[in-house]
C-alpha cells in the first residue's frame, strides 16, 4: 500500500498554550480529496493552520511526501508542496493580480519545486480562471470578493503543490459565485491532480464534493468516513455536527 501523502498522528495543537485539537489522527492519500466539517470553533482552521505550521505544536507528529514537517517552517513547508488558501484570503491588496501570482510561485520556491503532477503555467491558470486574465493589471482590492477568491487559489497553485489546504472558500460569496467556485473545486479535484483538504461550513457542498468526510467536534474527529453515508442519513450528520460533548 502506497503511504500516504499526509499524515497528523495523534496530533495536540493549539495557540500558544491553549490547545484546540486534540490527539487527532487522520492521513489522506496522493490525489484524494477530503472535506471536513464541525460547528464553528470546533478546529477545522486550527487543523489546516497546523499543517501549515501556524500553531503550536503540543504533541504528536505531522508527516507529508514522507518527511516529518513537525517542527519545519512555514516556508519550508510550501516549497515542499503544501498550498494554503486561508479563510480571509490575504491577498495583497495594493498589488496587482499579475504581482500577487508572481509571488505565489516565489513563495513555492519556483515551477517545480512542489512535486504537483504538472507545473501551473500562466496558460494553465487563466484556463481555470479566465476572470483573473482580463484582470491582470488591477490591483487586489479593486477585484470583487469572488475574483480575491479565485485568485487566492491560483496564488496558491503557482507554487505547484501536491495538496491544497482550502478554509471556507465559499464563504460570504453570492449564489451564483459559488457555483462557479465549487466547478472550479471540481476540476481541481478531477483533472488537475491536487490533493485537497475543505474546510467548508455549508455541509452540502462539503458532501459532494469529497468522497470521504471528517467530522470535528473540540478538536477531535468524530467522524471519518464515506460522504455518501452522511448524505443518505441527515439525523446522523445533524447528531454529529451537533455533538457538544
Amino acid at each position: 500500500m502506497a503511504e500516504p501523502l499526509l499524515t497528523l498522528d495523534a496530533v495536540t495543537a493549539g495557540y500558544g498554550a491553549t490547545r484546540v485539537l486534540e490527539d487527532l489522527s487522520l492521513s489522506l492519500g496522493d490525489r484524494e480529496s477530503v472535506a471536513v466539517i464541525g460547528r464553528n470553533g470546533v478546529g477545522k482552521t486550527t487543523l489546516l493552520a497546523t499543517v501549515m505550521g501556524h500553531t503550536t505544536l503540543h504533541g504528536g507528529a505531522i508527516r507529508f511526501a514522507g518527511q516529518d514537517i513537525s517542527r519545519l517552517p512555514i516556508h519550508r513547508r510550501a516549497v515542499a508542496g503544501i498550498g494554503y488558501v486561508p479563510q480571509e484570503r490575504e491577498i495583497f491588496p495594493s498589488l496587482t493580480v499579475r504581482e500577487n501570482l508572481e509571488i505565489g510561485a516565489r513563495a513555492g520556491g519556483g515551477r517545480g519545486s512542489g512535486g504537483g503532477a504538472e507545473d501551473w503555467t500562466d496558460a494553465r491558470i487563466f484556463q481555470l480562471f479566465p476572470q483573473l486574465e482580463a484582470r491582470l493589471g488591477n490591483d487586489g482590492n479593486q477585484l470583487s470578493g469572488g475574483e480575491q477568491q479565485m485568485l487566492a487559489i491560483a496564488r496558491a497553485l503557482m507554487a505547484n503543490p501536491r495538496i491544497l489546504l482550502m478554509d471556507e472558500p465559499t464563504e460570504g460569496l453570492a449564489p451564483v459565485i459559488v457555483e462557479d467556485l465549487v466547478r472550479i473545486l471540481a476540476a481541481l479535484r478531477d483533472e488537475a491532480g491536487v490533493a485537497v483538504v475543505l474546510v467548508e461550513q455549508n455541509s452540502a457542498i462539503a458532501l459532494n464534493f469529497a468522497e470521504r468526510t471528517v467530522v470535528l467536534d473540540r478538536g477531535r474527529a468524530v467522524y471519518d468516513g464515506p460522504s455518501k453515508a452522511l448524505q443518505d442519513d441527515p439525523e446522523k450528520l445533524e447528531s454529529l455536527v451537533a455533538v457538544t460533548g
